[in-house]
C-alpha cells in the first residue's frame, strides 16, 4: 500500500489506475468481511445525499450497471410477452409422474443429512454446489420428459410465487431482527430459560414463528453463553418459538394464514387451536425444564445464582419495522385490487408485488439506519442467510415434482397414501393430522396445508362447523410437525445456522430428528389419541 501511495502522489495516469485498483481491492475486502458495514464509520448527512452516495459507491450496484448489456437482453428474452418459452402455460401434469421423480428430493435430503457427517470441510465449502447439482438434475429430467416450455413455466412459477417471496421474507426478518439488541441480564437457570421460551412461544403467535425466532435467538444464546451445553436449548427453541407457538393465530404460521385467506375466521383459529397449542407447549416446557435442570446440576455441576432479571433493548425503531412487516403481510391477504402482471406466462398480483417491494424497502431502512455497533454486538453476518438461500434453492427445485404429485391427489402416484384420510366417505381426522404433519416435516407446510384443506372439501364455512375437527387436525399437523426436521419450517434451519455462527455445535439432520422423535412424537401420539381418537 505504501508503493501505491507513492504512485498516487505523483498524479500520473498510472497512479490513477493504481488508485482505482486500490479502491476496488478495498471494496472487495470490505464486502467479503463478516461485518462489511462495520469496517468504516458511517457517514452522516442529508438523506438524499446519502441514498445517492450509496448508489454511486456501492460495489455491487456499479458492477450490476456496468454489465447491463449482458443481463438486460437475457432477462428481456425470458420475460418477453412474445417469448417462445411462454407458449405453454400449463403446470406439471402430476398424474403422469411416477414415484421415481421423488429421487432428487430424497437425494437433497440425504446430502443434507449425511455429507456433514462424512466430511464437514467438504460440506462447508461445497454445499451450494451440491444443492445446485440436485436442482439441475431435476431441471434436466423435467426438460427431457416434458420439454423446456413446460419446465420453464413450472420453474418460473416456483421462483416467483414461492422461493423469492420466501427468501425476501427471511432476509427482511433476519435483517430487522439483527438490528435489535435485547439484553437479558439473568442467570441461565432452568426456570429463567423456561420462562424465556414461554414468552417467545406466545410472541410467535402474533409476529410469526420466523419473526419471533430471529428476534429472540441471539438473546437466548447470549443468556446461556456461560453454559457448556447449549445445543438442546436451540432444539427446544425451534420446537417452541419456531413452530408450536405459530398455532395461536393466523399470523403465526404460513399454513394458518393461507387458511385465513381461504375464508377461515381469525377468531376460529384462536378459539379452536389455542387449547391444544397451550397444552402441547406446557408439556414441552415441562420436559425442557427437567432436561435443563438435570444438565445444569448433574452434568455441568453449576449451582444456580439468584438475581433479579433485567431486560434492556436497543434499536427499538426496528420493532416498528416488524409491525410494518405484519402490516404488509396482512395487506397482501385482504387487499384485492385485481391487477396482475405477467412474466412469461406467470401471473403476479399487484398486492404481492407491493408486499415484497415493501419488505425489501424495510430491509434497506433497517440495514442502513441502525447503529452499526448493535449489529456488531449481535455478531451479524450474511453467512447464515447465504446458507439458507443456497440450500433452500435446491430444496424448492427438487420438490417441484413432489408437489405436482400431491396436487394430483387421488390421481397421483401417492393416491394410496392420500386415500387413507377418508373411509366410507367419512374423514379420518387422525390420518389428516398424521399425513399433513408427516409431509409438513419434509415439505413446505403451506402448500401441504392447502392440499389437505381442499381434499377435505375446501369450503371454509363447512370446515369451521360440521368438519371443524378435520380442520383442527390439518392445522395442528401442518404447524406442529414442522418441528420434526430442520427443513420442516422456515425458521428451523435459520436458527441452526445462527447458533452455529455463535460457536454452538448443533446436531446433524438425523441427530436433530432423534430429539424430535424422542420429545415430540410421544406428545403428538397423545394429542392425536385425545383429540381425534384412533
Amino acid at each position: 500500500m505504501s508503493s501505491l501511495s507513492g504512485v498516487r502522489s505523483q498524479g500520473s495516469g498510472v497512479g490513477r489506475q493504481h488508485l482505482k485498483l486500490s479502491r476496488g481491492v478495498q471494496a472487495i475486502r470490505k464486502l467479503s468481511s463478516p461485518h462489511p458495514h462495520l469496517s468504516s464509520p458511517r457517514r452522516r448527512g442529508p438523506r438524499l445525499k446519502f441514498f445517492l452516495s450509496l448508489i454511486s459507491k456501492n460495489f455491487f450496484v456499479r458492477n450490476f450497471l456496468k454489465n447491463a448489456q449482458v443481463w438486460v437482453p437475457a432477462f428481456a428474452g425470458m420475460t418477453s410477452w412474445n417469448s417462445p418459452l411462454s407458449a405453454n402455460p400449463s403446470i406439471l401434469p402430476g398424474h403422469t409422474l411416477e414415484l421415481t421423480w421423488v429421487i432428487p428430493f430424497l437425494g437433497m435430503l440425504l446430502s443434507l443429512a449425511f455429507l456433514p457427517l462424512i466430511s464437514m470441510r467438504f460440506w462447508e465449502k461445497h454445499y451450494g454446489k451440491v444443492a445446485m447439482a440436485w436442482a439441475m438434475i431435476t431441471v434436466l429430467s423435467l426438460s427431457t420428459e416434458f420439454g423446456w416450455s413446460l419446465t420453464h413455466q413450472a420453474i418460473l412459477g416456483m421462483l416467483l410465487h414461492h422461493y423469492l417471496p420466501f427468501i425476501i421474507m427471511m432476509s427482511t426478518l433476519y435483517t430487522i431482527a439483527s438490528g435489535i439488541q435485547i439484553s437479558v441480564r439473568s442467570p441461565a437457570t432452568p426456570f429463567m430459560n423456561t420462562c424465556f421460551l414461554a414468552v417467545g412461544t406466545l410472541l410467535a403467535g402474533w409476529v410469526g414463528t420466523t419473526g419471533a425466532a430471529m428476534l429472540l435467538v441471539r438473546p437466548f444464546l447470549k443468556m446461556n453463553a456461560t453454559r457448556k451445553h447449549q445445543a438442546y436449548h436451540m432444539i427446544f427453541f425451534i420446537f417452541m418459538v419456531g413452530n408450536v407457538g405459530g398455532a395461536l393465530t393466523p399470523l403465526g404460521d404460513p399454513p394458518l394464514f393461507l387458511g385465513f385467506l381461504n375464508g377461515v375466521d381469525f377468531l376460529w383459529t384462536m378459539q379452536s387451536l389455542a387449547l391444544p397449542m397451550l397444552c402441547t407447549a406446557a408439556a414441552i416446557l415441562l420436559i425442557f425444564y427437567g432436561v435443563d435442570r438435570f444438565v445444569m446440576r448433574e452434568v455441568e455441576k453449576i449451582s444456580p445464582l439468584r438475581s433479579t432479571p433485567l431486560v434492556t433493548m436497543k434499536g427499538g425503531d426496528n420493532a416498528l419495522l416488524f409491525l410494518g412487516v405484519m402490516g404488509l403481510v396482512i395487506l397482501s391477504g385482504v387487499w384485492e385490487p385485481e391487477i396482475t402482471f405477467t412474466i412469461s406466462g406467470t401471473s403476479l398480483d399487484l398486492q404481492n408485488l407491493v408486499r415484497d417491494g415493501g419488505l425489501i424497502l424495510l430491509s434497506f431502512i433497517s440495514y442502513h439506519f441502525t447503529a452499526p455497533h448493535i449489529r456488531q454486538v449481535n455478531h451479524f453476518s450474511w453467512e447464515p442467510l447465504q446458507e439458507v438461500v443456497k440450500l433452500f434453492f435446491g430444496i424448492f427445485m427438487t420438490v417441484l415434482p413432489v408437489t405436482a404429485i400431491l396436487d394430483a391427489g387421488k390421481n397421483g402416484a401417492l393416491s394410496s397414501l392420500i386415500a387413507l384420510v377418508s373411509a366410507n366417505g367419512q374423514p379420518q381426522n387422525s390420518m389428516y393430522f398424521w399425513l399433513s404433519g408427516t409431509l409438513s416435516s419434509f415439505l413446505d407446510n403451506a402448500p401441504t396445508y392447502l392440499v389437505f384443506f381442499h381434499m377435505a372439501g375446501g369450503d371454509a364455512n363447512i370446515l369451521m362447523s360440521t368438519l371443524s375437527q378435520t380442520l383442527v387436525a390439518i392445522s395442528l399437523g401442518s404447524v406442529f410437525m414442522g418441528a420434526m426436521t430442520y427443513i420442516g419450517n422456515a425458521p428451523n434451519f435459520m436458527v441452526k445456522t445462527v447458533a452455529e455462527s455463535y460457536g454452538v455445535k448443533m446436531p446433524s439432520f438425523f441427530g436433530y430428528m432423534a430429539w424430535s422423535l424422542a420429545v415430540l412424537l410421544p406428545l403428538f401420539v397423545l394429542l392425536s389419541w385425545g383429540m381425534f381418537g384412533r
